[in-house]
């Protein structure tokens, strides 16, 4: 009984530690332009702006009012918008409890899932879709599924125009964004005096001084 009470102590207050950090998240996002105006435009569309500034009786003070228009812009964000990466709502799936509960379910999964990738791709032969195309770039650049989704649209679509799926595309990708990095790194003041640094006083390095 003990144990079992334990157990169910840390699991809500993970689930709880989950919602609260995403809960800040949403308020993050509702200061970020991109999800700022399309909430806002949603909201405009449905209304739900006009209903906060009602006159007469039911009129209300100006701070009132942007509070419960940012409260709208944060509920819209929630439901109504496709977030992507590490900001998506938790699930009570994602418990490490149910996840070792649900392993054989997965794993089953996946057998099921790479025998149909044996079959329509190395036995039949047929050609990769984008689902499949952006699954090798996402394996090539070791990212997990949450990161990948986390990345804009128009990135994805370069990654497929430059068909990074074929092995070869990709490494010459990586080795480009590798030179980039350097000159990147090369032109930044900050790497300069950190290089300065480790030449001139890097650690481990012997100083005598004559008494």
């Amino acid at each position: 009984i003990t144990i079992f009470f334990f157990t169910s102590t840390v699991l809500q207050l993970q689930f709880f530690s989950w919602w609260s950090s995403y809960n800040e998240a949403i308020n993050y996002l509702a200061t970020v332009p991109k999800y700022r105006i399309q909430a806002t435009e949603i909201a405009r569309q449905q209304g739900l702006l006009n209903k906060t500034k009602e006159k007469g009786k039911n009129r209300r003070s100006k701070e009132e009012i942007r509070e419960e228009e940012e409260e709208i812009i944060k509920d819209i964000i929630k439901n109504k918008i496709d977030i992507k990466g590490g900001y998506q709502k938790p699930k009570i799936y994602d418990i490490l409890l149910f996840q070792i509960l649900l392993a054989p379910f997965y794993l089953c999964k996946y057998i099921v899932w790479y025998c149909w990738w044996i079959y329509c791709f190395t036995i039949k032969g047929q050609e990769y879709g984008v689902e499949e195309k952006l699954y090798i770039i996402r394996r090539y650049m070791k990212m997990s599924q949450s990161q990948f989704d986390s990345l804009e649209d128009h990135q994805k679509e370069t990654f497929l125009e430059r068909q990074l799926w074929i092995r070869e595309n990709y490494e010459v990708y990586k080795k480009e964004q590798e030179e980039e990095l350097k000159k990147k790194m090369a032109m930044d003041p900050r790497w300069k005096r950190y290089r300065r640094w480790m030449k001139n006083e890097r650690p481990g390095r012997l100083t005598f001084i004559d008494d």
